[in-house]
């Protein structure tokens, strides 16, 4: 998809993709900045279940206004392509900070976080929320 344009977005280049999608840099033509697509694998699309995890997704990111959650700007399609176009947020990748097995948590939040396992080490459940991450 580089150099390709979806909608109004010139496709910049590949930042990661992960099991919802794959995030794109992306210059908005209209407004004049760059920004963050997530666009949906078309044969994802097309499975109602998987788009409707997507919308969740969406919704989920869309319901917070925090410094440490992305800000989401549109839910959008062009013809059969699905994306997200959200703000870029520049930065280390979630996966350089946290190592793969996790990191430990006091014990009064294990409770509390369903992305913390049995032996109280944290793990990225979905990274599209988090600023910290650079979108994998």
């Amino acid at each position: 998809m580089i150099g390709q344009t979806l909608g109004h977005y010139r496709i910049l280049e590949e930042l990661g993709s992960g099991g919802m999608g794959t995030v794109y840099l992306a210059a908005d033509q209209k407004l004049g900045r760059r920004v963050a697509l997530k666009v949906l694998p078309k044969e994802t699309a097309a499975n109602p279940e998987s788009r409707a995890r997507f919308e969740r997704e969406a919704r989920a990111v869309a319901a917070h206004n925090h410094p440490n959650v992305v800000t989401l700007f549109a839910v959008e399609n062009e013809g059969d392509t699905v994306f997200l176009t959200m703000e870029l947020v520049t930065g280390n990748r979630l996966s350089q900070l946290i190592p793969e097995s996790g990191m430990p948590l006091p014990a009064p939040a294990r409770g509390s976080l369903p992305a913390v396992g049995g032996d109280g080490a944290v793990r990225v459940a979905s990274a599209a929320v988090d600023r910290s991450t650079a979108w994998t």
